[in-house]
């Protein structure tokens, strides 16, 4: 650009040689090495050696170079600083209008020499705030769909551990109540030694009952995983048929009794499901740590509300088969699940286990 004779003079009489104009422009080609990692100071060092080739006579190279070293600085820099350079160079702008039309005594010079020190030193400032801005933009909305994607993975994993938690409940229940009765009926026959034929054979008939019921249930649960639809209210347990239930939950020395009180009203799924399994799964504690005697299941119809009621014997040589304490885990959580209650513990000389569920279609969405 020197060579090319791409600078002006101020005067005839004023003409530096090549030599001397090739210094501000090499000064500023060093400053240019800290653009990125020292923006202002690269600026600073600059800045004088724009203003030796103002006064030596203004060139396009020195501009050019000076006006990237106003651009790294607002756009590497901080905000305020990008801010402060605006008013500088706006106010630099206008002294040189000013300066440039009282010195040469000409409105046209002082609106070119201000357009000029508006485009080398305003329009770097603007360039860098704008393009500032847009990667502002840009790095919050990659945040923000950071922060979504976390969200939506957040929301994967609660689907996915609620229906763990869900078919863990589900398989405790359903395997529970079945296997507990052929171990203890097993139990019997093995350490009973002068247990008569009749006995064996009703023993026998209820391990294969059980084991009939287990197996059916288990391929229910399988289907219903298979086909992705665990919410079948056709194949799900209904209220109706506790009688049966309870009929089959026996021990030779512990016998099982069902009392439905109130009109039943037409139950959700998910709450004849959770009260279905809740008995189930107290029948299937009281074959498994009940003493001898008697469990009453007593289910009513309460308004708007299925209260059970389940009493059983407490056990007095401990537990007849060991357990983990997930069963009553699993009760609370269908309860709670549906906004209902749930308790379990001692009551005289009985187990109780009480439950409430509301009926109503809002307690099962909550």
């Amino acid at each position: 650009m020197l060579a090319a004779h791409g600078y002006s003079t101020w005067s005839k009489d004023w003409n530096p040689s090549l030599w001397l104009r090739l210094v501000p422009l090499l000064g500023l080609c060093s400053a240019m090495l800290l653009r990125r990692t020292a923006p202002l100071t690269g600026l600073a060092l600059s800045t004088p050696f724009n203003f030796a080739d103002v006064a030596l006579g203004p060139s396009i190279a020195t501009a050019m170079i000076y006006g990237d070293a106003l651009y790294a600085a607002c756009l590497y820099g901080r905000r305020r600083t990008a801010e402060w350079l605006l008013g500088v160079t706006v106010f630099a702008s206008l002294a040189v209008a000013v300066g440039a039309g009282v010195a040469l005594r000409g409105v046209a010079v002082a609106v070119v020499g201000g357009a000029v020190a508006g485009l080398v030193w305003v329009a770097p400032v603007l360039t860098a705030m704008a393009v500032r801005e847009h990667r502002f933009r840009a790095e919050a909305e990659r945040q923000r769909a950071e922060q979504v994607a976390r969200l939506a993975e957040l929301d994967r994993r609660a689907a996915v551990t609620a229906e763990r938690a869900r078919m863990a409940r589900e398989l405790h229940d359903v395997i529970a109540n079945h296997l507990s009765a052929v171990a203890l009926h097993s139990s019997a026959v093995l350490k009973v030694r002068d247990l008569d034929r009749d006995g064996v054979n009703r023993a026998m008939e209820v391990i294969r009952e059980n084991s009939v019921a287990g197996l059916a249930e288990m391929r229910r649960m399988i289907g219903l995983l298979r086909e992705g639809d665990g919410d079948d209210p056709a194949a799900q347990p209904r209220l109706a048929e506790l009688d049966r239930l309870v009929r089959g939950t026996a021990r030779s020395d512990l016998s099982a009794r069902l009392e439905v009180t109130g009109e039943p009203p037409e139950l959700p799924a998910a709450v004849e499901l959770a009260a279905y399994r809740i008995v189930q799964e107290s029948l299937t504690n009281a074959l498994k740590h009940g003493g001898p005697g008697r469990a009453d299941v007593r289910v009513a119809y309460a308004g708007r509300r299925v209260v059970i009621d389940v009493l059983s014997p407490l056990g007095r040589d401990g537990s007849r088969l060991p357990g983990t304490g997930s069963g009553l885990v699993g009760m609370r959580e269908r309860a709670v699940m549906l906004a209902g209650e749930f308790d379990a513990g001692p009551d005289g000389g009985r187990w109780r286990v009480h439950a409430e569920l509301p009926v109503d279609h809002l307690g099962g969405a909550a």
